[in-house]
């Protein structure tokens, strides 16, 4: 039994070495909670910004908060660089958000999931998300069930995860 830990954690490490040496460009997912702080916001702006300029592609979801903040980073640094993905169709998103979204170039909804509720099509478009993805940095509190399971999900897949709580 531990003969196999040993190897789960040796694969991880190889994983999470080759990530950090990697110099070329990163498909990151950068997904977070909808209630956050805006001194939170602008670093997230800050640090996504500084990944596109990087040459990294962005990937991440249409809600306010984290996600919209990493969008302003994105769109700010190269448009071209931010995939965003919609748990929903557009039409189902609040009007704050709306105006911020119909300026992504890549930007792919889900009107098959309009009919369920948000928290369900949240998780499918995380899963989809982080098929897309090498790596995850996300923002969540303890309490954040469909991000804490999208990382344990992207661990699953050997992702490298970066998880940030905001508690």
């Amino acid at each position: 039994m531990s003969q196999s830990t040993d190897l789960i954690n040796l694969d991880t490490l190889a994983q999470e070495l080759a990530t950090i040496q990697q110099t070329g460009s990163k498909r990151i997912a950068l997904l977070g909670s909808r209630h956050v702080p805006i001194t939170h916001q602008n670093l997230i702006e800050m640090m996504t910004y500084a990944l596109v300029l990087s040459g990294n592609r962005v990937i991440t979801s249409g809600a306010t908060g984290t996600n919209s903040a990493a969008i302003k980073g994105a769109m700010r640094a190269d448009p071209n660089l931010l995939t965003v993905i919609l748990p929903q169709s557009l039409e189902r998103q609040p009007n704050e958000s709306r105006q911020q979204l119909e300026l992504v170039m890549h930007l792919v909804e889900n009107p098959s999931n309009d009919n369920l509720s948000l928290a369900e099509a949240s998780y499918i478009c995380n899963k989809e998300i982080i098929s897309r993805c090498q790596q995850l940095i996300c923002f969540a509190f303890h309490d954040s069930r469909t991000l804490l399971q999208t990382c344990k999900d992207a661990e699953e897949q050997r992702k490298v995860v970066t998880l940030f709580y905001f508690d």
